[in-house]
């Protein structure tokens, strides 16, 4: 039962030699490859740099703790920092106290949120949220981000969270743009498209096994920061206008408790909740992906409650939001971890660059943190899936078209909330008009198929419907009116069998309305019957009075009841 709500006893009593080594060589690599993205997405987010790291801490210890999957890497990433950054817009200004105090609200709420949900048993929930809605939210989301950058590639001021607002910023000072930034911002571009492409293929051409080339393929970024970090300081570009990351504070993370202002936790409680479900979608997805390669299993409900820790550890650490990040997970799988234990040795190695090396990033420019993001981000833009969307169906792609344009236009807060909206719309709106089929026997056997679609054997005054729907209270009269306008279309119908094999569910509201056809039926002189009940479903069945009112009977099988009918006229 314990292991249940703290997954590290279930490894950890096992842990040996071999899983310390695989673990300590993941930490390290996932080290040394996520502090230029902590450094941005903390920017991104309106946040000092060193954020980025303190929430690259505690969070991946509080993981490890709660967590299920053994090689999700919790940390920042683009759109939560994204969503911090658009939350926090209207409260106050980019890098102040408050600002930085509201960044540790939306955590603690996030993580408060996400726990609850997790000990509520609520992980089914993301199954509402489409696929294709998603797709549309991060594709939205990618091209804010990295439209978002582009002032800092230019090195000119612009900043908004609507690609209307990014534009106007970005056009008017589009005329002061500083060259020396832009050369920087555009080599780093260049070289991290060019490694991300063909780094693994070159490396393997130079004699490198595969695995290694790989690894330093996605080390690009690293490389980059390296470089231009000393031609910044080697050629004093800061004097030239180059924007730097300057000063970081040394030393851990601060202990902290944001601040109980209810007026401020009202106006971030539907911030924190959509950053809540996002980032549980994102990671858990991300996990289930992993943990499939390797014949693992991960808990949803348990992953809630990981990622409810996880902040509430930012919050208390100086950071802001975090979740399962799509790119660093990647790193920490290929690069062998076999344990949550390797997201402990990286927030080690994380925490010991914060103590001792914080000093060495002063000279780190702005502009290749922004290529950083810009190259990274744009993997979420998925084409392929809007063409394929648009060729299967057009509903899906409507969904999907809306969710972008409000993303783009109104903002990522629009768009989600448009996104769940949507999914769980598009939901009720397909089960509220249950596909059914008239059916008939396939000679010779005892199949039954659509009348409309197979040559089959019928019987004038026997219709067998299937209902392809569970039976709840958005298609209760749909399913009314489907009986009734075949009755009425079909005077020489005696009996009407509900073939109930795709039923799943028969709710309050559906029974009324069995109740209400049976009635009816019984004053056509048409008996109703049903058949091919599941346990379950007649179990709840038997709970009511239905079954003892029915004009009819309940048969095992559609045959059953075909055959038994049929010869009611001979």
């Amino acid at each position: 039962m314990l292991e249940r709500y703290l997954p590290i006893l279930a490894w950890l009593p096992h842990y040996n030699s071999r899983l310390f080594g695989a673990d300590l060589l993941a930490g390290i690599i996932v080290t040394v490859m996520v502090i230029p993205q902590s450094l941005a997405y903390a920017i991104l987010a309106g946040l000092p740099a060193v954020v980025g790291l303190y929430a690259s801490i505690l969070p991946l210890l509080a993981y490890a703790l709660f967590g299920t999957s053994r090689t999700l890497a919790v940390g920042p990433v683009a759109i939560l920092a994204l969503m911090t950054g658009a939350a926090l817009s209207g409260i106050a200004s980019p890098g102040s106290e408050i600002y930085l105090e509201a960044a540790m609200v939306l955590a603690l709420l996030s993580g408060l949120m996400l726990t609850a949900m997790g000990l509520m048993k609520l992980g089914f929930f993301a199954n509402f949220l489409s696929h294709p809605v998603i797709s549309g939210f991060l594709t939205a989301s990618g091209l804010l981000i990295a439209a978002s950058q582009a002032a800092n590639l230019l090195g000119v001021s612009g900043s908004g969270f609507t690609v209307v607002e990014l534009a106007s910023n970005l056009f008017a000072n589009v005329s002061e743009t500083h060259w020396p930034t832009l050369a920087i911002g555009t080599g780093c571009l260049i070289f991290l498209v060019v490694m991300r492409r063909h780094g693994k293929e070159a490396l393997c051409r130079l004699g490198l096994g595969e695995s290694a080339a790989a690894l330093l393929a996605k080390a690009g970024p690293v490389f980059a920061v390296v470089v231009t970090t000393l031609l910044t300081w080697h050629f004093k570009l800061v004097d030239a206008g180059v924007a730097v990351v300057g000063d970081i504070p040394k030393g851990l993370p601060p202990f902290t408790f944001p601040t109980p202002e209810l007026p401020l936790w009202r106006e971030l409680l539907v911030p924190a909740l959509l950053i809540s479900v996002v980032g549980f979608v994102e990671s858990v997805s991300m996990g289930q992906m992993l943990a499939a390669k390797r014949r693992e299993r991960i808990f949803p409900n348990q992953e809630l409650i990981g990622l409810g820790g996880a902040n509430i550890a930012a919050a208390i650490s100086s950071g802001m939001p975090v979740t399962g990040g799509l790119s660093r997970t990647v790193i920490n799988f290929d690069a062998g971890a076999q344990t949550p234990a390797a997201g402990g040795f990286a927030a080690l190695g994380i925490g010991l660059v914060t103590v001792a090396l914080t000093p060495l990033l002063y000279y780190l420019p702005i502009a290749t943190l922004a290529a950083t993001i810009t190259v990274s981000i744009l993997t979420l833009v998925d084409i392929q899936m809007i063409r394929q969307t648009w060729r299967y169906s057009r509903s899906d792609f409507a969904a999907m078209a809306v969710t972008i344009a409000l993303t783009l236009v109104e903002g990522v807060e629009a768009g989600i909330i448009a996104g769940v909206t949507l999914s769980i719309g598009m939901f009720l709106y397909r089960t509220s008009r249950p596909h059914s089929a008239l059916v008939g026997r396939v000679p010779g056997t005892e199949h039954f198929r659509n009348v409309a679609r197979h040559e089959v054997e019928s019987a004038s005054h026997v219709a067998l419907l299937r209902i392809d729907e569970s039976l709840y209270f958005a298609n209760a009269r749909y399913l009314e009116d489907t009986v009734y306008n075949l009755v009425a279309s079909r005077p020489e119908i005696e009996h009407v069998v509900l073939i109930c094999s795709a039923v799943n569910l028969i709710d309050a509201s559906a029974l009324e309305s069995l109740d209400a056809i049976n009635a009816r039926l019984k004053d056509s002189n048409v008996t109703l019957h049903l058949a091919e009940v599941k346990g379950p479903v007649m179990d709840q069945l038997k709970n009511s009075d239905f079954l003892d009112d029915l004009t009819g009977r309940v048969f095992l099988s559609t045959y059953a009841a075909w055959s038994e009918l049929k010869q009611s006229r001979e």
